[in-house]
């Protein structure tokens, strides 16, 4: 495996449609967004489900309650203190079949002890990702919409994989919006 360049993050959103809308440079308005030099930041777009406890509903993978959040939709909101929320990018990728990738979130909210959690894009899986946002403080959390949330590192594998996302008709292939656990 090798971490994928700029460069090559650049030719294949411009050429393939990797990440769409893509940006070829970093853009510095409030939490930075774009190419980076080995990856690329991500931004939220203005759609999200906070979780909530009004309903004393069980957090159940396998039986995941939509009463449980909230649809909110905004410029930025507040996630409660211990809580959580999820969003979905604001980019769509298609990631190649040659490529898996790492998210991180970006340091600017990891320092205020929110987190960002994305389950790695596996080959020739495409869609807008869902985020998990964690606040992990006793305190509310404020998310902005339309700027940087988290880094995506694409690492390119030396021979391709016998069986892709795409192959196998994974279940989250081709999200357009925030999508709940699913087990089928």
């Amino acid at each position: 495996m090798s971490v994928k360049s700029d460069r090559w993050i650049k030719e294949m959103s411009l050429k393939h449609g990797m990440i769409k809308p893509f940006s070829a440079k970093q853009v510095k308005k409030g939490v930075s967004f774009g190419l980076s030099s080995y990856g690329y930041d991500i931004r939220v777009a203005n759609e999200f489900k906070i979780f909530t406890d009004v309903n004393s509903a069980i957090v159940d993978p396998k039986n995941f309650s939509p009463n449980s959040f909230v649809d909110v939709k905004a410029d930025s909101i507040l996630v409660p203190p211990n809580s959580f929320a999820l969003a979905r990018s604001v980019e769509y990728f298609k990631i190649p079949r040659e490529v898996i990738t790492i998210c991180l979130g970006k340091s600017t909210y990891a320092r205020c002890g929110i987190i960002v959690n994305v389950t790695p894009f596996e080959p020739e899986w495409e869609g807008h990702a869902t985020l998990e946002i964690s606040n992990t403080t006793p305190l509310p959390a404020k998310i902005y919409a339309n700027e940087g949330i988290a880094q995506i590192i694409f690492l390119g594998a030396d021979e391709v994989c016998m069986v892709s996302y795409k192959d196998k008709k994974g279940k989250y292939q081709g999200q357009k919006f925030i999508t709940l656990p699913r087990t089928l």
